[in-house]
């Protein structure tokens, strides 16, 4: 791969990771091309994009999207692209049903599949050997009845999930009635876990770790997506991610929500094959770049200071101060935290934040849903029968 990939495609074009990831390969010296869906995403607003394409929408346009990547990674000459969001599942199929002329930074649809689905990575974790935390896959209401007592201490949620949407944390029994699991649409009934909840960016190169940042998130977009960041260090964390990296020879990005107990046994909870913020932990784009792309060394974080993006902190940080009571502390964060967007000789991705969110609320009110279900849900991949 060194020397081999000068120009890159980045899909994903509207999240903020898949703007960072570009700002750093052209730092280093890529050509870099980034495509998605939406007309107007923050990325391509970057000095650094030399050229945006807009493609058909995955989740409902398969064979076209992967018609257009296609025929984009011939005529604009990819060298390697990377994935940044859940349009990897969809790359994935078509890398295996084509003779793509550029390598695809991911592994295969099976393993993607494997480790995005709530109930068989806990199970892939346990057969490496680490400790989980107790997780039921649901299928029926059979299934459902024989948790049914024990609601109070568990947590459930669908298999195929996203930004904490639909879960339910330990209701009471009746509110079970709402959900209904079948095997097409199975669900996971996980034990309560009390402790520290830890998130974890990492990028690996045939299961060698090349670069990790763990981090908390205090404020989050409702119970799902953080939006400010905060750097942690944890031993336990670190050998947990690097025992899954290894065990599946993990190639590309890949993240995970794990626990800290009291007792500083950290235990997985999920795994989101794709880049998340702790991305933006990482600034320096040769010795990234190195790591990820070259033969570099583990790359370590080199931004300290919490990371931020304002507009979201006002959007959801604020009402959920106030609704808490927690204004003072609220004013101190986005005091203390670094804007994300932010980079020198950049400025227009921050001003763009407006007309994307704009185009993200028009789909909002137009299918009726929350503006983070509408973030995604042309990309969202949920499952096998997704595979077709």
């Amino acid at each position: 791969m060194p020397g081999a990939d000068k120009t890159v495609l980045i899909t994903g074009a509207r999240a903020p990771v898949a703007l960072h990831l570009a700002r750093l390969l052209h730092g280093a010296g890529r050509r870099v091309i980034l495509a998605d869906t939406p007309a107007r995403p923050i990325a391509a607003a970057s000095k650094v994009c030399a050229r945006y394409h807009r493609l058909p929408p995955p989740r409902f346009e398969p064979e076209a999207y992967a018609d257009a990547v296609e025929t984009l990674v011939r005529t604009e000459g990819i060298d390697l692209v990377i994935p940044t969001c859940e349009e990897v599942f969809y790359l994935a199929l078509a890398w295996r049903g084509r003779r793509m002329p550029a390598p695809l930074l991911a592994p295969d649809i099976d393993l993607l599949a494997e480790v995005h689905n709530k109930h068989s990575f806990v199970r892939l974790a346990e057969r490496l050997g680490l400790p989980v935390p107790e997780t039921t896959l649901l299928n029926s209401r059979d299934d459902l009845e024989a948790v049914r007592g024990r609601s109070r201490e568990l947590v459930f949620k669908p298999v195929w999930s996203r930004f904490a949407s639909q879960v339910l944390l330990r209701p009471t029994p009746d509110f079970l009635d709402a959900i209904a699991p079948s095997p097409a649409m199975p669900w996971v009934a996980q034990r309560f876990i009390e402790g520290e909840e830890i998130s974890a960016y990492a990028v690996a190169r045939a299961g060698r770790l090349k670069a990790l940042a763990l981090y908390r998130s205090p404020y989050r977009a409702g119970r799902g997506a953080g939006i400010f960041f905060e750097r942690v260090e944890d031993g336990a964390a670190r050998e947990l991610v690097e025992r899954i990296v290894a065990g599946t020879s993990w190639t590309g990005q890949i993240s995970f929500d794990l626990m800290r107990e009291a007792d500083g046994r950290v235990l997985p909870l999920e795994c989101n094959p794709r880049a998340v913020s702790g991305l933006h932990f990482f600034r320096d784009p040769a010795r990234f770049v190195d790591a990820m792309l070259g033969e570099g060394p583990e790359v370590t974080p080199d931004v300290t200071t919490p990371q931020t993006v304002r507009l979201a902190m006002w959007i959801y940080g604020l009402p959920a101060a106030l609704r808490s009571g927690g204004l003072a502390r609220f004013r101190k964060t986005i005091r203390e935290g670094q804007e994300l967007l932010d980079w020198p000789g950049d400025p227009a991705p921050v001003k763009a934040q407006w007309t994307a969110l704009a185009e993200i609320a028009g789909v909002a009110w137009r299918q009726g849903i929350s503006l983070q279900a509408a973030s995604t849900r042309d990309i969202e991949w949920n499952g096998p029968a997704d595979c077709r």
